[in-house]
């Protein structure tokens, strides 16, 4: 089914993020911005007014007002409000992660599902163009080096930096690899608070491709960046220069044909031309740097909306992630980096004994998850962008 009339918008949270929503969603064609909340009453006015928008401080003041509704609010308060606002029958757009546990995500996605409505999730790295342009030409991996490292920003302090930050990685993992979990190891430690800042995470896909992710916001130097590592070649993706390299075997290669004649063997920069001039295919990607991830994320919100179609990234995917994460969560809390006693300041490795003892939650969750030796698992999802 598809909406033709234009679509009356409203944006909950127009803080560092959410005020971005709101002026791109004002400008995309077809649509109303018919207001904005926010508790705070004159951070709400600052946003709405030079959009010819209202201003509200209770989100309930919209649901009877909108079609769909874009939710920048801590991650904490995901489930109260995005769940109105599904309850209610409104399409509803999540900023990343779609919930604080997995329990709360797949009430939205239920009640998603019960409503009809879409339910799309702000995994925006999945619109980066380099990603776009990368993806399908990546090899199939078998291993994967990923880290994305940031600065204290003192943001999104109701969550640690996996999901804050590793969140991205792992949803971009899970619709690459697109086989099963079914391992999941982590270490990490507080710097700042109460949530952990440094993050190192390890999962293990049943087709045997092993993913090591590293996550932190107490960096000097920023990085988004992902390896992989296939039978047909490798990828190095860089995300915030948005370029990337892509590296595979020649013909001759692949026929096991290497032929070296010619080449003066006692120079080392011949021998290298020759390597990655003939015998490997060495491709560099730039695709253009204007395109904006976020407007395209909104747009395909508003464009799943008006075609009645799944959005690019559905709340039962994000969900995935989200099951992820929180296995990653449970790792952290049996084995951790901890400040030393003996030197102080300084790092150790420590096994929380009253951690370990307790029972470790079973992989499982409906599309993703297949244990090893359980019958009747469930089948995995298909790999998508």
């Amino acid at each position: 089914m598809t909406t033709k009339h234009r679509l009356r918008v409203g944006v909950v949270g127009v803080g560092h993020l959410g005020r971005h929503h709101a002026r791109i969603l004002a400008g995309l064609d077809g649509v109303d911005l018919v207001g904005v909340a926010d508790s705070r009453p004159e951070q709400a006015r600052a946003v709405a007014e030079p959009l010819g928008s209202r201003a509200f401080d209770d989100y309930r003041a919209l649901l009877d007002l909108v079609d769909a509704v874009s939710v920048a609010v801590p991650t904490t308060a995901h489930r109260e409000v995005a769940g109105a606002f599904l309850a209610r029958g409104v399409h509803a757009m999540v900023e990343k992660p779609l919930a604080g546990s997995v329990a709360e995500g797949r009430e939205l996605v239920e009640l998603a599902d019960r409503a009809g409505v879409v339910l799309a999730v702000g995994h925006i790295e999945r619109f980066n163009p380099i990603w776009e342009a990368a993806r399908d030409r990546c090899p199939r991996p078998r291993y994967i080096d990923a880290e994305r490292l940031g600065t204290y920003t003192f943001r999104s302090t109701d969550i640690g930096a996996v999901l804050d930050l590793m969140i991205h990685d792992i949803d971009l993992i899970l619709s690459l690899v697109g086989v099963p979990v079914v391992a999941v190891s982590a270490l990490g430690t507080p710097v700042f608070g109460g949530h952990e800042d440094l993050a190192q995470a390890r999962i293990e896909f049943e087709d045997g491709c092993i993913a090591d992710i590293a996550a932190s916001r107490a960096s000097f130097q920023p990085s988004r960046r992902m390896r992989l590592w296939g039978a047909e070649g490798y990828a190095s993706i860089d995300f915030a220069a948005r370029e990337a390299t892509l590296v595979r075997p020649s013909e001759s290669l692949r026929r096991g044909d290497l032929d070296l004649s010619g080449v003066d063997l006692t120079r080392p920069d011949a021998v290298r031309d020759h390597l990655f001039g003939r015998v490997l295919n060495v491709d560099q990607l730039k695709p253009p740097s204007s395109a904006d991830q976020l407007t395209a994320e909104l747009s395909d919100f508003i464009d799943a909306v008006r075609l009645g179609r799944p959005p690019r990234v559905p709340g039962s995917e994000a969900l995935d992630a989200l099951r992820v994460a929180e296995q990653i969560l449970i790792g952290l809390r049996s084995y951790r980096i901890d400040s030393g006693s003996e030197v102080p300041g300084a790092p150790h490795l420590r096994t929380s004994s009253s951690a370990s003892s307790e029972p470790r939650p079973a992989l499982q969750g409906p599309k993703l998850w297949k244990l090893r030796g359980a019958a009747g698992g469930p089948t995995s999802r298909s790999p998508r962008g």
